[in-house]
């Protein structure tokens, strides 16, 4: 157990010391402040690394991870992500990110108790019931699995969008975009799913603020 965490301080030096090699300014550049233009909310899976799948550096995407990639309106943590992101770092773009094969969703489809992460799961399960027609039509459930998935991305972004958060950035007239993207695991590759909101103008007027 001792070496097995004691690999990943090694990899740190390794890493900091090729970083340095490659770009000698590179750390002196970063520690100066971020200014990225992308906050990031995926899930917590270790599959799933946004810098690495988007080719992007460090300083270049505001990152918040939880099970299946929820936007929770009562979760504190991820508004006060939100919150900072949208107000103080002025990013551009949000994006959700799901996976195919997202273990939260997968489970959230059944009926096995979990403990404590079945209050989490069953906002999925909330997802689930808005689109149960479309989604127990396909009797594949491998199939079914993928389509909550992008479901679920779907209502997550809605849900950004009516958050006071991101409405009053768009009152502001601040430049902001929300995008839905899926990951296959299976072959590394971002789906676009085509989610793309900066505005109150698609929204149910019951969630808009005046």
């Amino acid at each position: 157990m001792e070496k097995s965490y004691q690999k990943l301080l090694s990899n740190n030096k390794a890493w900091a010391n090729e970083k340095t090699r490659v770009e000698p300014d590179f750390f002196d550049k970063l520690s100066k402040g971020q200014t990225p233009e992308y906050l990031w909310i995926g899930c917590s899976d270790s599959r799933v690394p946004a810098n690495e799948i988007t080719g992007t550096n460090p300083g270049e995407i505001f990152v918040h991870r939880n099970i299946a990639n929820m936007v929770v309106h009562s979760d504190m943590n991820m508004l006060s992500v939100l919150s900072y992101a949208v107000e103080v770092l002025k990013v551009k773009h949000i994006i959700v990110c799901g996976h195919y094969g997202c273990g939260g969703v997968i489970a959230a489809m059944g009926n096995k108790q979990f403990g404590l992460i079945d209050n989490w799961l069953r906002h999925i399960k909330d997802v689930y019931r808005l689109h149960q027609s479309e989604l127990d039509a396909i009797t594949d459930i491998e199939e079914r699995g993928r389509k909550l998935v992008e479901l679920n991305v779907i209502e997550q972004v809605n849900d950004l969008g009516k958050t006071s958060i991101v409405q009053n950035a768009w009152k502001n007239k601040q430049d902001l975009h929300l995008h839905g993207w899926v990951y296959d695991i299976n072959d590394g590759i971002i789906n676009d799913l085509g989610v793309n909101i900066k505005g109150t103008d698609d929204m149910l007027a019951v969630y808009k603020f005046d």
